[in-house]
Formats: structure tokens, C-alpha cells, sequence
């Protein structure tokens, strides 16, 4: 089911030649090639680290291809058998400009059809595993039979281990041993049309489920390939994470993120410990008060959530979810009283601003007898903090976070418009921290008392640690 790439130089820059010598014309190519003879040519773009693109001929002024993002296909274009020394150039770059890589004078082959994949890294160590690289295809897809759409499924993402595929996510991967820069053959493999499927990322020893996808309905009888691309290091939301990049015959169908996770808080002050449900599957099990839970990774889309006391009992109340995207993360923060009928779920999604790595704090007001709040820095004095005033029961500040100090400070919540702590609490933001700082229990001593739960989301797993007053 798998096949090997040959990484020699001569083979990468052959490959890379393929790749980018496409759309030459009587004016612009030094062999005035002559289209016709049934070669193929396009390039999925997908090295999430590479700029977009600019691909000349030597000695030629004006580009064949401009402007080719991390994602888009280029058209099918005629190859005439030649030899040329391909450049290439960042994006708008000068054609007389030192170019970034250069093929040399290679050859080109005849009466084939190629997809051809720029994947790997360009920051990568030359000769590493993540260094830059185009895979030539050459395509030969099987029929794919009535009601069905033909597969082919690429390993390309240049931090991810070897992997296990498991389509339909039914627990048994039929791909074992998926190695980087690995294919699933030629034939291409032929699955179900007009149906969104799952497909559940494997890894480790033993194997583990790391992550789902959900596709968009195939269409009957389409050949396509799957490619999973980008970069587990980066977050599912961000443009050059990881995820799928769907290319049918007319180019890029577009990317498939990870499936939306969830993490279920437990912050509701007199609630017992509860198991979480959608219609009978238990997503969570006897979550205490304070408690954050595992990841729960679902499909895209809306839920009711049943909260019932642990251990087969009854619903303590049903919560429907806004919708869930794929890709994003969320945290869903049960709060409210469970004897007066208020027990609702406060869903926020992980929308922490990106690229800087000053700690940066979201309040969440979830304590149900609590007034509205200021947070403010307590040092011989209270100082409101700017976007983190006027929060009342169930709002939460602006989702990119507030830029805190990475050191050790006192925050203290006062009442809008006073400068009166009723709360202090002794934090000590570390750099690169993105958390939600939750105000829950009960501030008045009904149940539990009232404290900070600080969610941690710049790890993963998230984790949570309970911070108590002053």
C-alpha cells in the first residue's frame, strides 16, 4: 500500500524540474517547445514554510508561473520533451535577482501525466527528512466502480512520525507503517461517494488515535488526492497546521481541518460530579467540580449535551452547543446553579491572538452570585487592566487575550467601578502562556467557594490548576 521516493540529488532535481517547466510558449522558451506530445504537467504547492512562488526559464525575462501559494495547484499544463535550468524565485522578486533554487539543464520526459508535490521544509536541513522536496506522481488511477471516488493518500507533513490511516475511523487502520513522503499507490484507493468520511490519523507504539478529519461528500467516479500536509507544531486553526489538502482534477478542493476539540470545566458551585452525553454516548465521565477534562474530539457541528449526575444518574440539565468548526478548539465552562434551574455552558473558542510571546490572559466570569467585575494589578493599590473591565456573569474578555507581564504580580477583582478587591490572587505568567483565567464557584458560600481556574492552552493536552484567594 506504500511506496518509497528516491531523495538523490539527480532525482530531486529532476522532480523539481517536472515540476515547475510547464505553460512554455514559442515566445518565452529557448526551445520553442512544440505542445502536443501528451505530457501533463501541475504543482500542488504544499510546503507550508515556502513562500509563494515565482518559476522562470534561465535567460527568459518574463515567469511562467507567478505567484503559486502554499495550497494552490496549478493548472495541467502541455510539456515539450527539452532541456531547460529552472529558477525559481520568491513571489514578485526581480527576474534578474539571485534566484532561491535552480534545477540545472535537465531533461524532460514525454506522454506522462504528473502531479507533482513541493513538500518538506525550506527551512529544513539539507538532507534531512524535513528538507525541501517535490514528489513527481505519475498518475494511474483505477476505475473507481459505481458509487465510488478513487483515493490516493499522501503522507507530506514534515514533522509528523510515521503513521497508521484508518478510514472511517472503525479503530482498525487499514494503512500500517506510513512513512513521510510515503503514497498509498498509484491505483489510488476507492471509497464511498456522496458520504463525509472520517479519517483518523494513527501513531505511536502502540498505536494511538492522534486526530480525525471529516471529508466534504465525494463525488462519484472523482479522482482525487489527499494529502496531509502542514505542521502538528502549529495549532489546527493556523493557516500552516496540520491538516488535509484535497486536489481533484481541476486543482485545490481546499483544506480539511482537524476535527473541532472540546475540553469540558466543571464550574458550576453546587453540581455534583457529572457524566457528559450525546444521546447515549458518554463523552465524559465523572467530571468533580475544578476538573478540566481530556480532549473530546467530535464532528463538525451542533450538540445537545447532557449533564447527569455520575454514575447513571439523572440529567441534571441538556445544553445545546453553537456550532462546532473543524479545525478550532473550545472550552466549555458548565457553570450556574443546579437548584434554581440556571445551569447553562459558557462555550468559548481558543481565538488567542498568534506570534507573540508576551503571556496573554482571557477572563471568563463564571461565578453565578458574583456582580460584574474589574480585573485590575493590586500593588499599593488597585489598577484596572484595560479590555478586562465591566465583566458580568457569563461574559468573558476579547478572545485574542490581554498582554500581562511574564512575572509574578497580584490580580485583584473588584466590583465595576470600585477599587476594592473582593478577591486577590497571586499568578505568575510565564512567557508564551495563553490561558483562560475562569472566575467560578460561589462567591456568597453557596457550594463550592469562589477561586480562579487558570486553563492552560498553550500545551496540549490543556491543563488546568485552581488558584485560591488570598
Amino acid at each position: 500500500m506504500k511506496s518509497k521516493f528516491a531523495s538523490s540529488a539527480i532525482a530531486l532535481s529532476m522532480a523539481l524540474f517536472m515540476v515547475f517547466v510547464v505553460g512554455c510558449s514559442d515566445d518565452d522558451s529557448p526551445a520553442a517547445p512544440d505542445t502536443g506530445s501528451g505530457a501533463q504537467l501541475r504543482v500542488v504547492h504544499g510546503s507550508p514554510d515556502a513562500p509563494a512562488v515565482d518559476i522562470y526559464v534561465e535567460g527568459v525575462a518574463a515567469p511562467l508561473i507567478t505567484d503559486l501559494s502554499y495550497g494552490e495547484t496549478s493548472a495541467y499544463l502541455d510539456v515539450d520533451p527539452a532541456t531547460y535550468n529552472i529558477q525559481i524565485r520568491p513571489a514578485g522578486a526581480p527576474a534578474g535577482s539571485v534566484p532561491v533554487f535552480e534545477t540545472g539543464d535537465l531533461p524532460i520526459p514525454a506522454d506522462v501525466k504528473i502531479t507533482a508535490l513541493a513538500a518538506g521544509l525550506i527551512g529544513g536541513a539539507p538532507g534531512s527528512s524535513q528538507a525541501f522536496r517535490v514528489i513527481p506522481l505519475v498518475e494511474d488511477f483505477d476505475a473507481a466502480g459505481a458509487g465510488n471516488a478513487i483515493v490516493r493518500i499522501l503522507h507530506a507533513s514534515a514533522d509528523a512520525p510515521t503513521v497508521a490511516i484508518d478510514v472511517g475511523n472503525d479503530g482498525t487502520p487499514e494503512i500500517l507503517n506510513f512513512e513521510r513522503y510515503d503514497d498509498s499507490g498509484a491505483a489510488g484507493v476507492a471509497l464511498p461517494a456522496g458520504e463525509n468520511l472520517q479519517i483518523a490519523i494513527w501513531a505511536g507504539s502502540p498505536l494511538e488515535r492522534v486526530t480525525v478529519f471529516t471529508t466534504p461528500e465525494l463525488p462519484e467516479g472523482a479522482e482525487l488526492f489527499v494529502i496531509a500536509t502542514g505542521l502538528l507544531a502549529k495549532l489546527p486553526r493556523e493557516v500552516d497546521g496540520f491538516s488535509l489538502l484535497a486536489v481533484g482534477p481541476s486543482g485545490t478542493v481546499g483544506f480539511i481541518k482537524q476535527n473541532p476539540v472540546v475540553f469540558a470545566l466543571h464550574g458550576s458551585p453546587d453540581a455534583p460530579a457529572v457524566d457528559i452525553f450525546v444521546g447515549t454516548t458518554e463523552l465524559v465521565d465523572n467530571l468533580s467540580f475544578g476538573e478540566l477534562s481530556s480532549s473530546i474530539q467530535v464532528q463538525p457541528g451542533a450538540y445537545d449535551l447532557d449533564f447527569r449526575v455520575h454514575d447513571n444518574g439523572p440529567v441534571a440539565a441538556t445544553v445545546t452547543t453553537p456550532s462546532l468548526v473543524a479545525g478550532e478548539r473550545y472550552l466549555a465552562v458548565a457553570t450556574g446553579f443546579v437548584g434554581e434551574n440556571e445551569f447553562t455552558v459558557l462555550p468559548l473558542g481558543d481565538a488567542f491572538a498568534l506570534g507573540s510571546t508576551n503571556p496573554l490572559l482571557r477572563v471568563v466570569h463564571a461565578s453565578p452570585d458574583a456582580p460584574a467585575v474589574d480585573v485590575g494589578v493590586v500593588n499599593g493599590g488597585f489598577t484596572a487592566v484595560p479590555g478586562l473591565t465591566n465583566l458580568a456573569y457569563t461574559q468573558a474578555s476579547a478572545g485574542p487575550g490581554v498582554t500581562v507581564p511574564a512575572a509574578s504580580l497580584t490580580l485583584g477583582l473588584a466590583p465595576t467601578g470600585t477599587t476594592t478587591p473582593a478577591a486577590t490572587f497571586d499568578v505568575t505568567p510565564t512567557t508564551g502562556l495563553r490561558a483562560f483565567a475562569v472566575a467560578a464557584g460561589s462567591l456568597l458560600g453557596t457550594g463550592e467557594s469562589f477561586r480562579l481556574i487558570l486553563v492552560n492552552t498553550s500545551v496540549f493536552p490543556w491543563a488546568a490548576a485552581e488558584v485560591f484567594p488570598n
